[in-house]
């Protein structure tokens, strides 16, 4: 009776896996190709959110809720549309907002469907060199650094952390804060369009580089202090 029990969860999973992974995208596909285009252009797109006005704002976070879930969906293009539509602060803070919503969606889901359909997913190799860094004592500060890098593909992760042994909160805030130098940035690039300050926007995308090359070149030297900070405090 046990096994038939597992037997039929282990099922269940899978279909609720289908579902989310092949079914939603191609449903969308299928019924409303025409969706993927508002995301072609970031005209396309504030075009999009405009349309539903004050509603937009309950569209926008859903679509950055779909796009930590399936991101097929640039993020980037959306925390543009968001400092276009909305400026830097409530941009800041709607995206924020979906952001987190996405992250713990994503975790929960990935806790509840296990290590086996995540492997599905994404490969076993990828999802385990992830685990193990994230069950490893680096794991708060490869979390952080993983975030903070502007361009890095971080959707990921939250499955990822998802089926590892760090908790909700600790990830939650670590990745909202590793997220946001870059976010503060696209938003400021975003609302710079809309006032027509391309040359401020153009200072901003330098910044953007510079910040992305530094966290390469110095990536090994705070993961070094990261160590010897955890073999301090492990001895207090």
């Amino acid at each position: 009776m046990v096994r038939k029990k597992q037997a039929v969860f282990a099922i269940a999973k899978l279909m609720l896996l289908l579902l989310i992974v092949v079914g939603i995208p191609l449903s969308v596909y299928l019924n409303h190709p025409e969706i993927l285009d508002h995301f072609r252009s970031l005209e396309a797109l504030n075009a999009f959110l405009d349309r539903y006005k004050t509603a937009g704002i309950f569209v926008y976070l859903l679509l950055q809720v779909i796009q930590i879930l399936i991101p097929v969906i640039p993020g980037q293009a959306l925390q543009l549309a968001a400092g276009y539509m909305y400026y830097f602060f409530a941009g800041l803070g709607l995206t924020l907002l979906g952001i987190a919503l996405g992250t713990v969606v994503s975790f929960t889901l990935a806790r509840v469907l296990g290590h086996d359909a995540m492997v599905l997913i994404f490969g076993a190799e990828k999802m385990n060199e992830y685990v193990i860094h994230l069950n490893s004592k680096r794991a708060y500060m490869v979390i952080f650094l993983l975030y903070l890098m502007p361009g890095f593909p971080k959707d990921f992760i939250c499955f990822a952390a998802g089926v590892s042994e760090i908790r909700l909160i600790p990830f939650l805030v670590l990745s909202l804060i590793g997220r946001t130098p870059a976010l503060t940035l696209s938003l400021l690039i975003g609302k710079m369009t809309r006032i027509g300050s391309y040359t401020g926007a153009i200072i901003v995308c330098v910044i953007a580089a510079v910040l992305f090359l530094l966290c390469i070149v110095k990536r090994k030297a705070v993961m070094d202090f990261s160590d010897r900070l955890y073999e301090k405090l492990s001895k207090e």
